[in-house]
């Protein structure tokens, strides 16, 4: 078996065990929750025999080992379960909202990336200079406002004052028919279907929470980005490449970037799975239709069945993006490919 073959199949086995230790965290930490979520269900008025009907229903008056076994077997067949609180099954409705996190996750992305590279790599090139103490005033900036803050900061300036952006009522206007649902995500969808004027609706209402969440991440980007950079353009090589003549763009943007990609990978694994799971307040800020709305809806309720399934979705989003990471590494450097 070649070196390379063997690297996978560990990293595949151990985001297997990974995965198996969240389930088993994740049911464990939803039972420490202090309400009672058949009470929740049943209300505030419901009798005690109505509590308890709905306890045995949901499992609740079984042994925490019956629970965990049953709560096993559903995972193995790939079922999430039914949410107590919407009576449907939680795998649906994460496929129905994971669309609109998955677009507005994107878009973050997007505008972190770009913005991460490009002002790390300025701070590096020109370190110690004017341009890097600004690019590291703004990246400390982004990295110590809280999010909630910021987004009701964007809320009040650029829709209660400025008029730029939309109400912070979702992701399209109430009682406009969405582009017709082909990947869900409406701006792609708006453009497969040559909706132009849905695609501009889209993007308004995208581009406000999407900026607010790209100027939080965008800060652990540049801070390793300008790094791993310095590092590079200090090695041996590039001094090497510089004393021969090559032209300072290719130096700075071939030689140099692509030694220093491996920190920066790992920074970017990280950034958008925090998008994916970090958005909550954002969406619970812009009423954004996804699962981290869900989640918050799930967590106020008590509802055991879908905070399970939107950590798993969570966990799985992580252990892949890892996985695709440290087969990344093997791709871009020789030392881990061979090692």
């Amino acid at each position: 078996m070649s070196p390379l073959l063997r690297y996978v199949l560990r990293r595949f086995a151990l985001s297997a065990i990974t995965l198996v230790g969240v389930a088993i965290a994740v049911f464990l930490l939803t039972r420490l929750l202090p309400s009672d979520p058949a009470a929740l269900r049943a209300g505030p008025l419901a009798s005690e025999e109505l509590i308890a009907q709905y306890r045995s229903e949901m499992g609740l008056d079984q042994p925490l080992a019956a629970q965990f076994a049953g709560y096993a077997g559903l995972l193995l067949r790939a079922d999430l379960g039914v949410s107590w609180r919407t009576e449907q099954p939680v795998l649906d409705e994460l496929g129905q909202r994971l669309p609109a996190t998955l677009e507005l996750a994107l878009a973050a992305f997007a505008l972190a990336l770009a913005l991460g590279l490009t002002l790390g790599i300025l701070a590096a090139v020109y370190a110690g200079k004017w341009v890097d103490h600004v690019v590291r005033g703004f990246a400390t900036l982004g990295a110590s406002l809280a999010l909630f803050w910021l987004a009701l900061v964007g809320v009040q300036v650029f829709y209660s004052t400025l008029r730029w952006a939309p109400p912070p009522l979702g992701r399209f206007p109430v009682g406009v028919t969405e582009p017709p649902r082909v990947t869900g995500l409406l701006t792609i969808d708006s453009l497969l279907t040559g909706d132009l004027a849905a695609f501009g609706t889209a993007i308004h209402y995208l581009w406000l929470p999407a900026l607010t969440l790209a100027f939080v991440v965008s800060a652990p980007i540049i801070k390793i980005t300008r790094g791993a950079m310095l590092e590079a353009l200090g090695s041996d090589y590039v001094r090497t490449a510089r004393a021969i003549g090559l032209p300072a763009f290719r130096v700075i943007l071939v030689d140099a970037l692509r030694n220093a990609l491996i920190p920066v990978l790992t920074t970017l694994g990280v950034v958008f799975g925090y998008l994916m799971a970090g958005n909550v307040i954002i969406e619970r800020v812009f009423s954004w239709p996804g699962i981290g709305f869900y989640a918050w809806n799930a967590l106020v309720t008590n509802d055991f069945n879908a905070v399970q399934g939107f950590v798993l979705l969570i966990a799985i989003t992580y252990v892949a993006l890892n996985l695709c990471i440290d087969l990344a590494y093997g791709l871009i450097s020789p030392q881990i490919r061979l090692g």
